[in-house]
């Protein structure tokens, strides 16, 4: 699976409603066949960065990029945020979340 995370930096009078901006973007990708999971999250030591972790099949990935809500959403974002997203992003094996093996609940 591909694995990616990146981080959003949003200028100050987009931050809170940049959930709202990207939502068409969100629940388009999630709609992908290959997408195993896209999900956002809020920094604590920064309240104007948004972390999106996300996840597709080897073959989802590519197909992704190339679809018009991708550029879309680009558009969408790109007047809100300070500086280009960072980004880590790659191949590994699995196919999607399993357990922690060093902190076991019940």
């Amino acid at each position: 699976m591909y694995f990616i995370v990146v981080k959003f930096e949003t200028k100050p009078e987009y931050t809170e409603q940049f959930p709202e901006i990207v939502r068409e973007f969100t629940e388009s990708t999630r709609r992908e066949p290959g997408n195993l999971f896209f999900e956002w999250s809020r920094s604590l030591e920064n309240p104007a960065e948004y972390v999106l972790v996300e996840a597709f099949t080897d073959d989802g990935a590519a197909p992704h990029v190339q679809s018009e809500h991708f550029a879309n959403g680009l558009e969408a974002m790109r007047p809100c945020l300070v500086r280009t997203p960072s980004i880590v992003s790659r191949l590994v094996d699995g196919e999607g979340w399993g357990e922690m093996g060093e902190l076991q609940i019940g």
